[in-house]
């Protein structure tokens, strides 16, 4: 028999049975959708980062108390917990001793769910409050669309003056410039004198729903206690780097205290180090989405070895016919194989099809680059091949293996 005439009565058969054939599709479309749907997002956040999504400027590294994933409970939370907190004297310190190797040092401590009053106009009660210094833009990629930054006075003198993200000036001062207007920030008053131009959204957050102080005024305000802070330092340029981030990890140990033989009590990263951990993150969620759908698909392959076991039996005499006027076994043991294998191709396109979608429906919402993973895609067409031949062979060889004089005989 061609292949075209096989097709065509396997295909005859399957649509015979519709509502059974689309319930073993299910289950192959269940599988493929799983892990299709959860590489498609994990994928269009890395192209992102890996595209120039990151948190700091170029050129930076940054000293802080935490690593950048901290399991909570887990084995070496109480590690960090327990270390001491970066404090202000420590980041001064530090801060002296990279004048002439870095261009910038930015000290911040942030405090969120803070909210912003003018004239009876509030702000969402989820603004992020960062206490800092003249070098927080630079530090971390934000520029200033009008008015001016902080400056050394402003923290020497701990004034009440405050940068505002876009968000908020969109709030709360709708139709007037909000350069020297003063308003309450978690009920202390401050004047405005710059709003930093517009950076959208990251992972489904606002980056704009932020107010930038001097460091000295946020301690006042807000307390230091329990506070660390992180420190943020930009060498001159790239090639300059390398240099600047050895002298940068001495001197903080200068400034904590530690001696020869002790080890780092703080943590470095950078963007690289942003992009290793969410590479490594994304690593653990692929695996388990993997182990998940292997279990899906094994269920369906399962499902597809029943339901044309039931096909074999429903049409033993159809093959009894066909034996009988000079089908070979290979002829049937093909028709049932091409059956088995259509079933799982038809159900993992409709996985793709909705993983694509699925996935690309949460890269829209984290306001990401949306992306099309041919490689998981036609993985997972080989895939749903393979489980339509393993799991049909033995079927189809039943199906080729029965006796033509018996199989007429069969009611």
């Amino acid at each position: 028999m061609k292949f075209k005439e096989i097709l065509t009565m396997a295909l005859t058969s399957v649509g015979a049975n519709k509502l059974r054939s689309a319930l073993t599709m299910l289950g192959i479309t269940i599988g493929v959708f799983s892990v299709i749907s959860v590489m498609t997002a994990i994928g269009a956040m890395q192209a992102s980062i890996e595209t120039g999504l990151t948190l700091f400027g170029s050129n930076i590294f940054q000293f802080a108390k935490y690593p950048v994933t901290v399991h909570s409970g887990g084995r070496d939370s109480k590690k960090y917990e327990n270390r001491r907190d970066i404090s202000y004297a420590e980041a001064q310190h530090y801060a002296e001793l990279m004048e002439g190797y870095a261009i910038e040092v930015c000290l911040k401590v942030f405090d969120g769910d803070k909210q912003a009053v003018y004239n009876g106009v509030k702000t969402t009660p989820s603004l992020t409050i960062v206490g800092t210094n003249k070098s927080f833009l630079a530090a971390n990629a934000y520029t200033l669309a009008y008015g001016r930054n902080l400056n050394d006075e402003d923290v020497a003198l701990s004034r009440r003056v405050v940068v505002i993200g876009r968000a908020i000036e969109q709030r709360l001062f709708p139709h007037e410039s909000p350069i020297g207007r003063e308003f309450k920030l978690g009920g202390h008053k401050l004047t405005v004198i710059g709003v930093l131009a517009g950076r959208g959204t990251a992972f489904g957050m606002s980056q704009d729903d932020i107010a930038a102080l001097p460091i000295t005024r946020f301690f006042e305000d807000f307390g230091s206690a329990n506070r660390t802070i992180n420190v943020a330092t930009q060498s001159s340029s790239q090639l300059d780097y390398g240099r600047t981030f050895d002298r940068g990890i001495g001197a903080m140990r200068i400034a904590r205290g530690l001696r020869a033989e002790e080890e780092n009590d703080f943590e470095i990263y950078t963007n690289d180090s942003l992009k290793g951990a969410f590479t490594s993150i994304a690593g653990v969620i692929r695996i388990g989405a993997f182990v998940i759908s292997t279990i899906a698909l094994l269920a369906a392959g399962i499902g597809i070895m029943n339901i044309m076991l039931v096909s074999v039996t429903e049409r033993t005499k159809e093959i009894g016919v066909r034996k009988s006027i000079g089908a070979r076994n290979r002829d049937i043991m093909r028709q049932f194989l091409t059956e088995a294998v259509f079933i799982s191709e038809a159900g993992g396109i409709c996985g793709i099809l909705l993983g694509v979608l699925g996935g690309d429906l949460l890269a829209l919402w984290l306001e990401v680059d949306l992306i099309f993973p041919f490689g998981w895609a036609i993985a997972g067409l080989l895939v749903c091949s393979a489980i339509g031949i393993g799991f049909g062979l033995y079927p189809a060889y039943r199906a080729a293996s029965l006796d033509p004089i018996e199989a007429l005989r069969f009611e």
